[in-house]
């Protein structure tokens, strides 16, 4: 009955959603039928379309996750988005530092690296330093809740403002290439780039950037799912979640928890780089988060805090995503704003459902 209910819940939710967002559709004179079809059809209409969705789902299933993690030891970790940033940058930065990178600096080049390694040796390097650097800026909050007991939703909420000002300042100042008008870094080396999928798989479209760091965020996913349920580790992290007095009372630490909690978890948000630098843009793009940190929140809590869930729901929000420019393009007064208000009002009927199944 129990798993009856994880799954109808959020399914009930998203149907109550669609309904909802139709009644405002035909408030503002257009058409829900059309509105959905070109948001549904666009998304898997072709294997173009399918490529495109699930790139879209991966930065998200990995914030989904990190916030997941952090849920089940019964913290609110709001800091995914600052996580991926400073993950981001210092992704690019060991890239273009050891990828050998050449720049073209007023009509002449300039080596900006220090050492040029081969790609077996460098793309670990990058995957370590998106993790760590993650880990390092999700551990920060944690500590402060440990040791001073510190709410990390305000620790998280300040280190989001604190790490997307230092990276941009660093990419303006440092990184970025003399004369490029837009705020980016130089490119990283070609020997960081990790496989896009169409390499290996030829069914899918060259323009379809999709690439192995889907491949891992499933793999983190399983991952995930065995540290929480099948070891002493994840048993003693969702112990202190379910009752942190218990928890002490049997010999477990909360304080210890609590910062493995919030490491695992920005590491895990910090993977998002992995996507966004080494698959797909090949620099660090300053901004290019379309609030992915805030929607991973949205993902875990459709996906009840369970990895397969947090996947399920990442694709659907990856649904949205792709579907939301042609609902843009080709409806009179239906803008691509409907598929926010569709992610807001899916959370308010999770919310509510979940209040409601406490009783």
């Amino acid at each position: 009955m129990k798993i009856l209910r994880e799954i109808l819940s959020p399914l009930i939710a998203v149907l109550a959603a669609f309904f909802v967002g139709g009644i405002i559709v035909v408030l503002i004179k257009d058409n829900p039928f059309e509105t959905y079809w070109l948001l549904l059809a666009n998304s898997f209409g072709s294997v173009k379309d399918i490529g495109w969705t699930l790139f879209y789902a991966t930065p998200l299933i990995f914030t989904g996750l990190a916030v997941a993690v952090a849920f089940r030891c019964g913290l609110f970790n709001i800091g995914a988005e600052g996580q991926l940033y400073t993950a981001s940058f210092m992704t690019a930065w060991v890239a273009i530092k050891f990828g050998g990178t050449i720049v073209e600096v007023g009509g002449k080049p300039e080596n900006w690296s220090w050492a040029s390694l081969p790609a077996f040796l460098l793309v670990p390097l990058c995957v370590l330093t998106a993790v760590v650097v993650g880990g390092l800026w999700g551990a920060i909050p944690g500590f402060l809740r440990a040791r001073f007991g510190s709410s990390e939703v305000i620790n998280t909420i300040m280190l989001n403002f604190i790490g997307i000002a230092l990276v941009s300042y660093l990419t303006q100042y440092h990184y970025k290439v003399p004369g490029d008008p837009i705020l980016e870094s130089a490119p990283i080396g070609k020997a960081a780039y990790i496989p896009q999928l169409h390499e290996y798989f030829s069914f899918i479209p060259k323009d379809v950037p999709l690439n192995f760091s889907f491949l891992i965020a499933i793999l983190m996913c399983v991952l995930v799912y065995v540290f929480l349920w099948k070891t002493k580790w994840g048993y003693e992290l969702r112990a202190v979640g379910a009752n942190s007095a218990a928890a002490e009372y049997g010999g477990i630490s909360p304080r210890k928890q609590i910062i493995v909690a919030m490491t695992f978890s920005g590491a895990l948000a910090g993977m998002v780089a992995l996507n966004e630098v080494l698959g797909s843009r090949h620099l660090y793009y300053d901004g290019f988060s379309a609030e992915l940190g805030f929607l991973g929140i949205a993902v875990a809590l459709l996906g009840r805090n369970h990895p397969l869930g947090v996947f399920i729901a990442a694709l659907f929000f990856g649904v949205l995503m792709r579907g939301e420019i042609f609902v843009d393009a080709f409806t009179r007064y239906v803008s691509k704003d409907i598929a926010q208000v569709l992610q807001a009002i899916v959370i308010l009927f999770v919310a509510c459902l979940q209040k409601y199944s406490k009783k």
